[in-house]
């Protein structure tokens, strides 16, 4: 869908202009290139009504059909299915690792890690929202109501262990980099996300 396609170029875009700001090294391209796959399997979970205005204007049945194709050809995991349609695609292995990184299951690994690649990709999806980039107390609010009565919903407890990880994730990132958390908005963004329009995998 378009608005998932967005919100991957978002979620790149974040992370071109964290790599670009740090004093340590990291792997920049398969960072930005699991960033921009990452979701690719996640109409599977979707719930197409939630925002009648992303279904435009194809409409809702034919996303609904789509979903059902989805589901019929990967299963009801998400996860997997973005597995399965990377390696479709011929996508390389250290991408296809980095994508496990995007899961809320991994985020205490993640933390305690030395990979600032893994660290990079799950912090910079917690940046983006459906409509934009926002800081990241702002995502978990949001992603804790859009999902409050979804079989995907965090139990408070699982909700509130993964904010504690991902708020030390986003300050072990920003102790290497020249920019601060806030410096990373829909603006400062802009023209990396108009330049990664036309990135072709």
């Amino acid at each position: 869908m378009p608005n998932l396609a967005l919100h991957q170029i978002r979620t790149a875009s974040v992370a071109i202009a964290i790599c670009d700001s740090l004093n340590i090294s990291v792997e920049k391209d398969i960072i930005v290139l699991a960033c921009l796959i990452h979701d690719m399997g996640n109409i599977i979970k979707f719930k197409l009504d939630y925002f009648p205005e992303f279904s435009n204007p194809e409409g809702l049945e034919y996303w609904q059909k789509v979903q059902y194709d989805y589901i019929s050809k990967y299963g009801e995991d998400e996860h997997v299915a973005t597995y399965q349609i990377a390696k479709e695609l011929g996508i390389d292995e250290k991408v296809i690792e980095l994508l496990a990184s995007i899961r809320s299951k991994s985020i205490e690994d993640i933390k305690l890690s030395d990979d600032f690649n893994r660290k990079i990709c799950i912090y910079t999806d917690g940046r983006v929202t459906p409509y934009g980039v926002v800081s990241l107390g702002e995502r978990m609010s949001e992603a804790k109501k859009r999902y409050e009565h979804h079989k995907h919903a965090f139990p408070d407890k699982e909700h509130n262990f993964f904010k504690e990880n991902i708020w030390e994730i986003e300050n072990q990132i920003f102790s290497h980099s020249i920019i601060k958390p806030d410096d990373i908005n829909d603006d400062s963004i802009y023209l990396i996300l108009e330049n990664l329009k036309n990135f072709e995998i």
